[in-house]
């Protein structure tokens, strides 16, 4: 009975507790509670898109064969005639061209000056502003959310007409400072627009968009409720307040569901690239391919370098324009996600039972039969909210029940546990002296898995502080070798471990680590490469301090490797430590070594190179076929010259394609065509790497190899 009692008053504690947390959830509740529905979203998967929703894309193929933006106006205006030639029925432009286009030739003129007669040229302005009226077009704007102490002289324009129901004196609705206008905006009245913000949670992630904000008293939609508008042939937009929350908002009969701020939980469909993308320049070279009859068409970017990824739920790249493409879907099919004004009721019934249900499983059950009874109810539980989420678009408070059904068990099993001690002590003193300690104190042995080992496929990172002996001759005092030594290695480290890396140990100068080890990690080679990036241009920053303190400047090389590992707590039970083992490792150190023989930064073997996702993001140089010392057979080397859009130094498709042809002549021992090449090579771009290819080649052309293969055979580490 007393057993019962406490399990009462514990869950007595536990249901006001956890009442309380769901009622005023601190922020990192809120978090992890956005990251459960992220995964339920994750796990339903991909869902069908409406197929009258396509998207126009400046994509990355679009800005090499047009040049970079921003184009012309002029261009920008063909591209929205062809659309609409090709019968689109709603363009929407989730770009804004809030300045004057200074490649239109009027305007160039002007700003020099010179006496001609410029009206006779083209505006590209002009010419844009023409398209706009003559388009179906909805304009994209930008409001400024912080007062960034500038104003606009224009507002947008809205033909919505927007009432409000018991509008409170202020309410939870978003107020921007200013509004940042495209330029046709402010010379044209009446012209379609919407805002194209999209904020983030505090975590980075989409998850919301606002469809309502209210900017000078008046209320503004967004982009994508204006095109849902006009593509439902909707006039009328209703908010109804309750208090100063937004209760509910009409889009004339079809009643949207929005939280207390007007913002609409983003029913994502999967992840990026759902909806159809047409690349911008086939609308503007092949507009009669084009099949594009009655649908709503978004304009916008996927293209890295014009910054318009974001973060979701189900992808952590994906284009902005896709967002608001969502959004209009969402709203035309009316298939939303949404939480219930009477969520709140269900979530606080729900940790009722689940408190009620706890304290009589602990107090009657074993602790086995209670953590199967537990983990069933937090099965239960999850399968329940996901299919109500993933089913029925309803969203429940998934994390709160589920944290007090775990605290439950386990303060219950410890309040089992100390009873069940207070019991045995009392045996104890009971019959300590009628038999002997061994029966009373009975050991449970268990096998040793300590040093168990495991093989694992990693990818292992070297690096090593160039010419440390010399260094170390040259600074002298060793208090202060130990400062710049310690503040390298706290710099390179935090880069590691940021990256999900795991230090296995300094050498020294040198740092050896790997990834996918102790945990799993899909985008190991990538994280292990970024890492490596991230130091080298660390460290650039960490020589300018030294320069201005006195202290010399540091270079490393980095050397990567992937492959079959043995991962795991090694050496003896004194003593051990949790590192790598295998051939693989000593490749990775040799990998390291070639830093130096090739004046490199970063080299990289090529099955890191293959085990690359994101391949494309970084610039790579290949150094060829190598025999490094301790390997029978030889391996392709590539040195790493940093993110493609930042490299180190220039490297031209060009120049690629010459190195490849020499190495390709190399390696089949065409020594005299190959030489040419690398002396070509050489005289344009003037490397380290040619110039050893160039030895080389003289070196086989006097002496030529009996049993060549194609390789270099280094004969150092």
């Amino acid at each position: 009975m007393r057993q019962i009692k406490l399990h009462i008053a514990l869950s007595f504690t536990l249901l006001c507790i956890f009442s309380a947390l769901q009622l005023y959830p601190p922020q990192i509740l809120k978090t992890f509670e956005l990251k459960l529905s992220d995964q339920m979203l994750s796990i339903r998967g991909q869902q069908p898109v409406d197929p009258r929703i396509a998207i126009i894309d400046i994509d990355e193929r679009s800005l090499q064969e047009i040049g970079q933006w921003p184009w012309p106006r002029n261009r920008v205006a063909e591209l929205l005639l062809n659309l609409r030639d090709s019968g689109v029925a709603i363009i929407g432009l989730d770009i804004v061209f809030a300045e004057p286009d200074n490649a239109s030739p009027r305007r160039i003129l002007q700003n020099l000056n010179l006496p001609l007669d410029i009206d006779a040229l083209p505006d590209y302005d002009e010419i844009f502003n023409q398209a706009i009226v003559e388009t179906p077009t909805v304009l994209g704007y930008v409001f400024v959310m912080e007062n960034d102490q500038l104003h606009s002289e224009h507002r947008p324009d809205t033909h919505a007409i927007i009432l409000e129901s018991n509008k409170p004196p202020q309410s939870l609705v978003l107020n921007p400072h200013r509004p940042i206008l495209s330029l046709p905006q402010t010379h044209i009245d009446g012209l379609f627009s919407g805002y194209i913000n999209t904020l983030p949670d505090i975590d980075g992630t989409i998850r919301h968009l606002p469809l309502i904000m209210e900017y000078d008293g008046n209320l503004y939609p967004s982009l994508a409720m204006e095109i849902a508008r006009l593509g439902m042939g909707a006039q009328r937009i209703q908010l109804r307040y309750h208090h100063q929350f937004v209760e509910t908002l009409l889009l004339d009969s079809l009643e949207i569901p929005t939280d207390i701020y007007g913002r609409l939980a983003v029913n994502f469909r999967g992840p990026s690239f759902q909806y159809p993308y047409i690349s911008a320049v086939d609308v503007l070279t092949r507009p009669e391919t084009l099949s594009l009859e009655g649908s709503v068409v978004l304009v916008g970017t996927s293209a890295a370098g014009l910054l318009d990824l974001r973060s979701t739920p189900l992808d952590s790249v994906y284009p902005g324009v896709e967002v608001h493409a969502t959004v209009i879907d969402n709203i035309l099919n009316q298939d939303f996600i949404s939480k219930p004004s009477w969520a709140l009721g269900v979530d606080f019934v729900t940790l009722c039972i689940i408190a009620t249900a706890g304290a009589l499983i602990l107090s009657v059950s074993s602790t086995l039969i209670s953590a199967c009874l537990a983990l069933s109810s937090l099965m239960c539980l999850l399968v329940a909210h996901y299919y109500l989420l993933s089913q029925q678009g309803l969203l429940f408070t998934t994390l709160t029940p589920s944290l007090l059904l775990i605290s439950h068990f386990v303060l219950g099993t410890l309040l089992n546990h100390h009873q069940d001690q207070k019991q045995k002590n009392f045996i104890r003193q009971r019959f300590e002296r009628k038999v002997s300690k061994d029966i009373v104190n009975e050991l449970l042995t268990h096998p040793n898995l300590m040093l168990e080992g495991s093989e694992r496929y990693i990818t292992i990172f070297f690096s090593d502080i160039r010419g440390f002996t010399q260094l170390s001759e040259s600074i002298g005092s060793a208090r202060q070798l130990v400062t710049l030594l310690n503040r390298y290695m706290s710099c390179m480290i935090d880069r590691i471990t940021h990256k999900n890396g795991t230090i296995d140990k300094l050498i020294g100068d040198a740092i050896m680590a790997y990834w996918n080890a102790p945990m799993d990690d899909a985008l190991h080679a990538d994280h292990a490469l970024n890492s490596a990036i991230e130091q080298i241009e660390a460290l650039q920053q960490l020589n300018a301090d030294f320069i201005k303190e006195g202290l010399p400047m540091l270079s490393i090389g980095i050397g990567l490797n992937t492959g079959m590992a043995i991962v795991g707590e090694m050496g003896s039970e004194d003593r051990s430590d949790y590192t790598c083992i295998g051939d693989e490792v000593n490749l990775a150190s040799r990998t390291e070594g070639l830093c130096k023989y090739f004046q490199s930064q970063l080299i990289l073997t090529e099955s890191t190179y293959g085990e690359l996702q994101q391949r494309d993001l970084y610039q790579f140089r290949p150094l060829g076929l190598l025999n490094v010392k301790g390997k029978s057979h030889p391996v392709r080397f590539y040195e790493c010259l940093g993110l493609r859009s930042q490299p180190w130094c220039n490297y031209s498709e060009n120049e690629d394609a010459q190195l490849n042809k020499a190495l390709e002549a190399f390696q089949a021992g065409h020594f005299q065509q190959a030489l040419t090449l690398f002396r070509r090579l050489d005289e344009c771009f003037s490397q380290h790497l040619y110039q050893l290819y160039v030895q080389h080649c003289l070196d086989a052309i006097r002496n030529p190899p009996t049993d060549f293969n194609g390789t270099l055979t280094m004969t150092e580490k």
